[in-house]
């Protein structure tokens, strides 16, 4: 009895002992396919890592490229400015420069003989009116202007009732029996008789400025004013 109860014992053992290997296995068969699918899962993110990694690259480099552009171009813009700066100033001061020049040579009172002077009040004596009102012409009667216009930057500088200045000591030439002088660069040919009332020297003593009024040049004196004298301007 004793023997058969100790087989039974040690068959009923084994018996378990399979049953449980065969259940582990089952629970191993099932717990398989989920386990290497979480492992593939995992993996996912550690294979996408690196794609993301190099598009966030990509998208920084055109971002920086584009910020490279974009200071680069404000660079290009920065030195054209300049550069046109640059040039304005060397025009404006060239131009200051000329202008000054232009000045220098219309403002310079050359020593005159006494034959030169004697000359001089001759021309000037010679166009003297008889009368004014009779022997004035403006430039409208005479058909108007025709002869060289100053430029507006000149004209301004230069010309006008704010500009006055004296015909003694000025470049003088008497072209065709009327009187001629060399004012800021230009000559100054005196078109009309110069009023009998005016002074035997104005030319000498008075300050006279040359305006454009009613679409020529005339001669004021500042001594005298209203009264312009009909004047043709050359280079």
């Amino acid at each position: 009895m004793k023997v058969t109860g100790l087989i039974s014992t040690v068959a009923l053992s084994l018996l378990l002992g399979i049953a449980g290997c065969a259940w582990a296995q089952q629970e191993d068969k099932q717990d398989h396919p989920a386990q290497q699918q979480n492992k593939q899962e995992k993996s996912k993110p550690e294979q996408q890592q690196p794609q993301h990694a190099q598009q966030q690259q990509k998208q920084d480099q055109n971002k920086q490229s584009q910020q490279h552009a974009q200071q680069q171009q404000k660079q290009d813009q920065n030195k054209q400015s300049q550069q046109h700066a640059q040039q304005q100033q060397k025009q404006d001061q060239n131009k200051q420069s000329q202008q000054h020049a232009q000045q220098q040579r219309g403002n310079q009172q050359p020593q005159r003989t006494q034959e030169q002077h004697r000359v001089e009040q001759s021309a000037w004596q010679q166009h003297r009116a008889q009368n004014w009102q009779s022997d004035h012409r403006s430039w409208q009667q005479r058909g108007g202007y025709n002869g060289y216009r100053i430029p507006d930057d000149r004209y301004r500088g230069y010309f006008g009732s704010n500009h006055g200045f004296r015909i003694y000591g000025l470049p003088f030439l008497v072209v065709g029996g009327y009187p001629r002088f060399q004012y800021q660069g230009y000559w100054i040919s005196l078109i009309d008789p110069w009023p009998e009332y005016w002074g035997n020297d104005w030319y000498d003593n008075d300050d006279v400025y040359v305006a454009y009024v009613d679409n020529g040049y005339y001669l004021y004196n500042q001594r005298y004013p209203g009264v312009g004298i009909a004047i043709s301007i050359s280079m």
